[in-house]
């Protein structure tokens, strides 16, 4: 088994996932609790993850040094490499940033079995290894960092200050699987999801009880709910909360997939005029979302109360939704997520949420084997708290309206250019910028909508999507010709990291 250090990286659980997907054997441990794991279990190698710390801040987590000194091989990954080097007698400073992608370049990459001399990975820090502990040589390069990958072969000690766990890293997955298999010689056995496994450990979970499920028509609690369904039939109460923020037609694709694709007893619940009114006033993102979260929640407590029989709340979390809500000890709350976080004590329901560890591309893979059609499966994410976090500042019934509008107009265009399945995401954002304008030979000083579109596979990481600009020009012309009080469009061209899918 290799044991993965959590030092609280957004793409720490992708580690784990990438070992998944290769079948290698893993488990997760707090540094805390590192040198017990490693005495105890004797694993075959150990990952340190990356975090958001600096190594050299006074309560950064860390580690024993008798941990890296276990006696087997290490890889370290950004904060992990870092805090390798720092212990090891290496020099941590700030330095140059490098946030996204970026060019490495490899001197010797048949030693961290990386197949090419150079290629696209993503980084996301701040600090930089400038000296190397003793016994270690750099192997790879960006134009501003000289030790982005090194070596110790002596100890087996492995270094990289780029993130391999990142789908966007080009050849991430054979640096992951070098180490697995090769310097730890794991004998690899792929695992593949098996939803009957879900939906049998729900049934033992639940029982003869009864579960409130929120769905929102999006892929995450559509699978989850569709799970809960096949698991206990009747006994899945689905509850849709009709907040006014979703789009168009939402409400209508929720009643065909639980009242004909689940045949469950499903309940709208009228709440446009709450929400509205909760948000009047509110400009702060955060706030924002966690009005949206306590409305949601005592909505549905509202609804459990008549349903004494329930026991569960039903959910669509998955672990993206949790780790941006710090979902580790020594993880960055990067934004608050409505369904993670827990219940009220006084709402005397246990959560249940079957997707909870999986990533949106594993989701849909799950949606697409217990039989969930591929339209649905596919659908663009939609975020809980709806176009509420499109619109920067107030959300007020004229920006709503407007939010809608040319989203409308985002997604028929790019729809008609064949170009909706190429993209994992495509909104418009009211930005809450004024900019001037010239309409009908008079001034106009009016609002500019930016455009973003961008391709994903775990949510985890994104490139902005490369559209062809006569499409970017015919959304442009259209929005600021059919949506009231738009002075201009501009497009997002950012990569996760450092942006977020959304701008709240």
């Amino acid at each position: 088994m290799i044991i993965i250090i959590d030092f609280g990286s957004q793409t720490a659980h992708l580690i784990g996932r990438r070992l998944r997907q290769i079948g290698a054997p893993y488990s997760y441990v707090t540094p805390d609790e590192a040198l017990k794991k490693i005495s105890t279990e004797k694993p075959t190698g150990i990952i340190l993850s990356g975090g958001p710390s600096s190594v050299y801040e006074p309560e950064a987590p860390s580690i024993p040094i008798e941990v890296i000194d276990f006696g087997g091989p290490v890889l370290g990954i950004c904060y992990g490499w870092q805090l390798m080097a720092e212990k090891l007698g290496g020099v941590v400073e700030s330095g140059h940033k490098e946030y996204g992608p970026e060019k490495v370049s490899f001197s010797k990459p048949e030693l961290i079995g990386m197949p090419v001399e150079s290629c696209k990975v993503y980084m996301s820090h701040g600090d930089t290894v400038t000296k190397l502990p003793p016994g270690f040589e750099s192997i790879g390069n960006t134009a501003h960092v000289a030790n982005a990958a090194v070596v110790n072969q002596k100890k087996n000690f492995f270094g990289v200050q780029f993130h391999p766990e990142a789908a966007h890293t080009e050849h991430g997955q054979d640096v992951l699987k070098h180490f697995a298999q090769e310097i730890c010689h794991e004998k690899l056995e792929p695992l593949t999801l098996n939803p009957d496994e879900i939906i049998e450990e729900i049934k033992s979970k639940v029982g003869d009880k009864k579960v409130i499920c929120g769905v929102s028509g999006g892929v995450d609690s559509t699978v989850a709910s569709f799970l809960i369904g096949k698991a206990i039939g009747q006994q899945l109460l689905p509850v849709y909360i009709e907040s006014g923020f979703m789009r168009p037609g939402t409400r209508e694709q929720v009643e065909h997939i639980f009242r004909e694709l689940i045949d469950a007893p499903l309940t709208v619940v009228e709440a446009e005029e709450q929400f509205m009114s909760a948000l009047k006033g509110v400009t702060d993102p955060e706030k924002k979302r966690k009005i949206i979260g306590k409305l949601y929640v005592e909505l549905f407590s509202k609804e459990a109360a008549k349903h004494k029989d329930a026991s569960f709340l039903g959910q669509g979390t998955i672990y993206s939704d949790v780790i941006e809500s710090k979902g580790s000890k020594h993880a960055s709350a990067i934004k608050s997520h409505h369904n993670v976080g827990g219940l009220p004590k006084d709402m005397h329901l246990e959560l249940l949420e079957p997707v909870r560890l999986f990533y949106k591309d594993e989701v849909r893979e799950i949606g697409r084997l217990v039989g969930l059609p591929e339209e649905t499966v596919m659908q663009q994410p939609f975020p809980g708290p709806g176009f509420a976090i499109r619109i920067r500042g107030e959300v007020t019934p004229e920006r709503l309206a407007q939010a809608k509008q040319a989203d409308i107009i985002v997604l028929e265009e790019i729809g008609a250019a064949g170009l909706l399945n190429q993209v994992f995401q495509c909104f418009p954002v009211m930005t809450g910028a004024e900019s001037t304008a010239v309409k009908g030979d008079g001034r106009v000083f009016a609002e500019v909508i930016a455009i973003r579109a961008y391709e994903s596979d775990d949510v985890m990481t994104s490139q902005w999507a490369h559209l062809p600009y006569e499409v970017l020009g015919r959304i442009s012309s259209r929005i600021v010709n059919e949506v009231l009080n738009v002075s201009r469009v501009v497009y997002d061209i950012t990569t996760k990291p450092p942006a977020t899918m959304e701008w709240e």
